[in-house]
């Protein structure tokens, strides 16, 4: 992940990342959202609340082997995290019947740091083997909640700023072993995560 500041939180990537994500052209629901899946600013929104949601201590963001993966959750919907730099393999436990949603690089600021970003923004990301296509939100407003020494927005309270990135949501997965690769890059920031996820049965 990148913020316009300094850091990019971002899910995934590979140094060697070339190619862009594809962008998804789903159908869309009266509110302008993929059916049955949530637009740009509530998911960014909910993602970065998510991942500002627990100290530096406890992060699932810098989680190095997937127990923090459940840190912070919330009903309907089940997030991913990248790193804060370099390559990470994750065990994950995940509940039946929830959809899951991760970046594949994103970050927050000013409408120009997005676009600056977003220029050099790539991504890629599978399930089981298989393309994910990704959807590309550019500069949205958002409002994050975040507690005291969370190392995504480091203070605690609400900030409001602007969010952007490549993004997968996936539907529900079938109960057992599914594995999720999530490459990102922005410029010169990369970052490869391996998931296994075990979900349980229905």
């Amino acid at each position: 992940m990148q913020s316009g500041r300094s850091i990019a939180l971002l899910v995934g990537v590979s140094l060697l990342v070339s190619g862009c994500a594809r962008v998804a052209a789903p159908s869309a629901s009266a509110s302008g959202a993929p059916a049955g899946r949530m637009g740009a600013a509530e998911l960014q929104g909910r993602w970065w609340s998510w991942a500002a949601s627990s100290g530096a201590d406890a992060n699932p963001v810098s989680d190095p082997d997937g127990h923090l993966c459940a840190k912070g959750q919330k009903d309907g919907v089940w997030f991913l995290a990248g790193t804060f730099g370099g390559s990470v393999q994750r065990t994950c436990a995940v509940p039946a019947g929830v959809p899951v949603a991760f970046p594949l690089v994103n970050s927050f600021g000013g409408s120009a740091d997005c676009a600056a970003f977003m220029a050099l923004a790539r991504g890629s990301a599978t399930l089981d083997g298989r393309e994910v296509r990704a959807e590309r939100f550019e500069a949205t407003p958002v409002e994050i909640t975040a507690v005291e020494g969370n190392p995504v927005v480091q203070g605690a309270g609400r900030v409001r700023t602007k969010a952007c990135g490549l993004w997968a949501q996936v539907g529900p997965l079938a109960a057992g072993s599914h594995t999720v690769g999530i490459r990102g890059s922005s410029g010169s920031f990369a970052v490869s995560v391996d998931y296994r996820l075990q979900v349980s049965g229905g």
